[in-house]
């Protein structure tokens, strides 16, 4: 029981929006917003689908989550980061539906602002540990090049550092003003697929 201590505790963070989605689904309209962009609410789903389906998914991912961190045959991440990575979903998935059910229920909630604030939040705090992490199969930029070669993976996830926190500062302050959604994905893809495309120039170098 004390082995799967945290992963007990994340999967009940994740399904906890479950009783508050329960507490209140007499309230919450047929069908909730659930995704958002800078001109507000353009995505909806069923309030059932929004109150349970959503948590449940959530909670799927996070055990996924951690049989990968604890199976990885390398695990050479850091403590830090395989902290931060079991607890990225239950945090960021709670917050989140706690905001989704506070705007069902008629709140004024920021939630176009919130979002990708605590996205790039994240960035941030994965961009300073990324170069610090070994070679792994769970963690980090993996491709056939940086598995390959430890020089390649140290470079590119030094990398990949700085443009995660650029990224991750990007997106913080964006995040306050009328930025469209597409802005955020291209920043996004952009801190994804420099990585690789490095990591690529590298190998053919001979690295």
């Amino acid at each position: 029981m004390k082995k799967h201590k945290e992963l007990i505790i994340t999967t009940i963070i994740c399904l906890l929006p479950m009783a508050i989605g329960a507490y209140f689904y007499q309230e919450l309209p047929q069908k909730m917003a659930i995704h958002w962009g800078s001109e507000g609410a353009n995505g909806w789903a069923p309030k059932a689908f929004a109150c349970f389906g959503i948590p449940a998914i959530m909670a799927a991912l996070n055990v996924l989550v951690h049989v990968l961190l604890e199976n990885d045959p390398k695990k050479n991440y850091g403590s830090a980061i395989k902290r931060f990575s079991k607890w990225l979903i239950p945090v960021v998935g709670l917050v989140c539906m706690v905001m989704m059910i506070s705007a069902g229920l008629g709140h004024q909630v920021a939630i176009d602002t919130a979002v990708p604030a605590l996205v790039g939040l994240s960035f941030v705090v994965l961009g300073n540990y990324l170069p610090k992490c070994k070679q792994n199969y769970t963690v980090g930029i993996k491709c056939p090049w940086t598995l390959h070669s430890e020089e390649n993976w140290n470079k590119t996830h030094h990398l990949a550092g700085y443009l995660f926190i650029l990224a991750g500062l990007v997106m913080i302050v964006t995040a306050f003003f009328a930025i469209p959604s597409g802005i955020t994905l291209a920043i996004i893809l952009a801190t994804a697929f420099i990585p690789l495309i490095y990591s690529f120039a590298l190998y053919k170098k001979g690295i």
